[in-house]
């Protein structure tokens, strides 16, 4: 399975947002040749003053796989241990271009998250790999609106 967005995406609850949704289209200018990046065409439910993706002011998210994927390595063969296991990281951004003050270029801010998958992990022990990852998800959703306000707010 790869990594793909279907439209609209339904966003994470926000305070004074009322069912955010995301229109996204595929993005051929991502920063990186390996990189799937989704722009923001369109937002649904209230949103008021939220702007969509353009050059100067980006509003994508992307994935990028590892370079190369590594597997494990060989045993020793004398004590049977394994040497330093290499990690395959997978990440995955969010940019979006903010104003900070009247009649200024908006600033690209961004938010990147690394999944590290210790080589050999994906294979050996998938259940794990996939529960940390639903955790993950499933706690940034529960954590959108609350993390949304301490950001806005300095409040933790």
């Amino acid at each position: 399975m790869t990594v793909a967005l279907s439209t609209p995406v339904t966003g994470g609850a926000q305070t004074g947002f009322t069912s955010p949704t995301y229109t996204v289209a595929l993005d051929t200018s991502a920063p990186s040749a390996r990189t799937k990046q989704y722009a923001v065409t369109a937002v649904g439910g209230t949103q008021t003053g939220v702007r969509t993706s353009t050059v100067g002011d980006p509003f994508t998210i992307g994935y990028t796989p590892p370079a190369v994927l590594r597997g494990p390595p060989s045993a020793n063969p004398i004590t049977g241990k394994y040497g330093q296991i290499p990690f395959n990281v997978h990440k995955l951004n969010s940019r979006k271009g903010v104003n900070f003050a009247a009649n200024q270029v908006p600033v690209t801010n961004f938010i990147n998250t690394d999944i590290g998958i210790g080589a050999g992990g994906e294979s050996y022990d998938a259940a794990n790999i996939r529960a940390m990852i639903a955790l993950h998800i499933g706690a940034l959703n529960q954590f959108s609106a609350g993390l949304g306000d301490s950001v806005v707010t300095g409040i933790p």
